[in-house]
């Protein structure tokens, strides 16, 4: 059962668009850029994608190309926000930003330091005990605080008396459908 799929997107009017092999979507937050898989047209203040006779795997591809798309005008318009907190119960954990790493030190009283590495495209800000980060890419913002999560986690002890830790209290959007 193949059918013809023409998905519309609307550009408001502080975004610019550009199509070639990648999307590239200016605005007041920044810049994004996508290498796209399927085709995609610019006509006038929209973004069409478009397939003729259309299988479930092409209109999978079409949707997920459009959320993606829609994200990135959302993140130049808007920007996404993450928020982490910096939880520490039997040693005093010391959190800096050395170029593109953040380093955690005096984690669980251990003399190594360890380290996160932050994406292009972010800003990463810390404020007492909460580390702020902000993007117009929603993927760089949230792969940069799973970063930092990751690095702080604790191998090897009981997870209800260690609880300490660097965690995401807030995502960009709490929207889950």
């Amino acid at each position: 059962m193949h059918e013809d799929l023409r998905e519309e997107i609307e550009i408001p009017e502080n975004v610019d668009v550009s199509v070639n092999h990648e999307i590239i979507v200016k605005g007041p937050k920044g810049e994004v850029k996508r290498k796209l898989q399927i085709k995609v047209d610019k006509e006038d203040n929209k973004i069409i994608i478009e397939a003729k006779k259309a299988t479930k795997n092409t209109k999978r591809m079409i949707k997920t190309t459009a959320a993606h798309i829609k994200n990135m005008i959302k993140g130049v318009t808007e920007g996404y926000e993450y928020l982490l907190q910096v939880c520490s119960v039997h040693f005093p954990i010391t959190v800096s930003i050395d170029k593109n790493k953040l380093i955690i030190k005096n984690f669980l009283g251990e003399t190594k330091e360890r380290k996160a590495d932050l994406l292009p495209n972010t800003t990463t800000k810390i404020e007492e005990d909460i580390i702020k980060i902000t993007s117009p890419d929603k993927e760089a913002a949230g792969q940069t605080a799973a970063n930092i999560e990751f690095a702080s986690k604790i191998k090897n002890r009981d997870r209800r008396r260690f609880q300490d830790g660097i965690w995401i209290v807030k995502k960009a959007e709490e929207d889950f459908r």
